[in-house]
């Protein structure tokens, strides 16, 4: 079974993404590069710090994923069955996240 992959829109990542030829060919394929310049970097690029922050959200997410022991082992045998536990435990935490804001 394959899922079709969606172009992305930008790219959000940490410092360790920040050099010219990353960025170059982030850009030559349409993808907006979010990444926050090096400190010791001669001309600083600019960065959309909205859209950074939602790099933390996304990270924090897979943590949570990763906790739940039967995603971190991959105890399911076929892609299917790993695929439908892990929107189980998706839609658990949308749940409980939306639960927790009310």
């Amino acid at each position: 079974m394959k899922l079709p992959v969606p172009n992305p829109r930008a790219m959000l990542a940490d410092r360790g993404y920040d050099s010219d030829s990353f960025r170059q060919d982030l850009l030559i394929h349409g993808i907006l590069p979010v990444i926050p310049s090096r400190k010791g970097r001669s001309v600083p690029q600019k960065t959309d710090w909205r859209r950074y922050r939602d790099r933390n959200r996304i990270e924090r997410m897979f943590n949570h994923l990763k906790q739940m022991r039967r995603i971190a082992t991959r105890y399911d045998k076929t892609v299917l069955s790993f695929m439908s536990f892990l929107n189980l435990a998706a839609a658990k935490l949308w749940i409980r996240f939306f639960v927790n804001m009310t």
